[in-house]
């Protein structure tokens, strides 16, 4: 199997098009045509992370956060990322990211930290905008069908929790020909009126290419008339963080006693108690304070993430239990999603979970 083909699934899993646009996702370092010998999964592709992939003989590293975030001007090995780097090409072992590409998919990182808690009915958090394109298309009613089916399965018409969706109407549709042209009704140099169905769908815009490709493969006309839109609709299915609730309701300390056994942290911080019951908690892996209008915009009783600062606590402003459960602790069952995951699409290819523990916070 090449590295290419583990990629592919990775893709599948966390599509690239899906990470925030400060991220650095996807392949970082390696070639994706050679040969994998097996794959070491872990949070951080730190130097012993590397040494661990050399024993286990595993020639591809899949992290969460990308060892390369914001560039190298140098590689001299003077800092921790060098070292890494440099461990990793001397050896031929590729790393790959997911980081936010996974943060943002709708069974990614918060939706691992949901089911860990036991919380149920999910929504995202905050939806991601700017995300939605929609196809304008018009063929005539004999091939309306075929091509509607082709674009569904390109993977437009996908919204919310229904799929298969589209808005069609009909309609007469002219042309006339030119010397060069060949219609498919009609002569060349003939002004034709024909009955059209006008089709609309809409899609992820990292699908256009595909999108394209199925309508012009099974559009009937010579000249296939599109229009492309991009919408300003939030996506409700991609997006970071995510809202859940209890089925039971429970008090404050109950539910950070909760959050401490579940989440393994050494501490939480969180601001004053609030006497309410939790029932809806909202959460965001990792770096969370952004968000908390969000959390609070959402009925959310309580909102769990990481690397709050001193004044991000005041801005609960006692409308909700506000912790900071640690940056590590929120991701922590992300490897072993990954590891899971791919064992399932490749279950006789060697799928290793790192045994080395990279938070870089300890508790006294």
């Amino acid at each position: 199997m090449k590295i290419k083909e583990i990629i592919s699934h990775l893709e599948a899993m966390a599509p690239l098009a899906y990470a925030e646009d400060f991220d650095n996702v996807g392949l970082l370092a390696g070639n994706a045509e050679a040969e994998a010998t097996g794959v070491l999964v872990c949070h951080d592709a730190l130097e012993t992370v590397i040494d661990e992939a050399i024993a286990k003989k595993c020639n591809m590293v899949v992290c969460f956060h990308p060892i390369l975030f914001s560039g190298l001007k140098k590689i001299t090995g003077k800092t921790y990322v060098e070292w890494s780097v440099i461990k990793a090409i001397k050896n031929d072992i590729a790393i790959y990211a997911v980081h936010t590409a996974l943060d943002n998919h709708k069974e990614g990182v918060n939706k691992i930290m949901c089911n860990a808690l036991g919380l149920n009915n999910t929504k995202v958090l905050v939806p991601k905008d700017n995300f939605i394109t929609k196809l304008v298309t018009y063929t005539i009613p004999e091939n309306a069908v075929k091509l509607r089916n082709a674009l569904f399965d390109a993977g437009a018409g996908q919204i919310g929790n229904y799929e298969n969706c589209s808005f069609n109407s009909q309609g007469i549709g002219t042309y006339q020909g030119n010397a060069g042209s060949d219609p498919v009704m009609g002569n060349v140099g003939e002004f034709v009126e024909a009955k059209e169905v006008k089709i609309e769908v809409t899609f992820e815009k990292h699908l256009e290419g595909k999108i394209l490709k199925a309508l012009f493969q099974n559009h009937i006309y010579e000249e296939v008339a599109y229009e492309l839109y991009g919408l300003k609709n939030s996506h409700q299915n991609i997006g970071l963080g995510m809202t859940g609730e209890f089925e039971v309701p429970m008090d404050e300390m109950q539910f950070l006693g909760l959050v401490r056994d579940k989440m393994q942290t050494g501490g939480i911080r969180h601001t004053a108690f609030t006497g309410k019951k939790i029932k809806k908690v909202a959460v965001l892996g990792g770096s969370g304070a952004f968000a908390i209008k969000n959390a609070i915009a959402s009925g959310a009783d309580a909102y769990l993430t990481a690397d709050l600062k001193y004044h991000n606590f005041y801005e609960a402003e006692g409308k909700l239990l506000l912790a900071d459960i640690g940056h590590y602790e929120s991701e922590r069952y992300t490897k072993n999603y990954i590891v899971d995951y791919l064992t399932k699409k490749m279950p006789n290819f060697a799928i290793i979970l790192s045994e080395e523990n990279t938070n870089p916070v300890k508790y006294f």
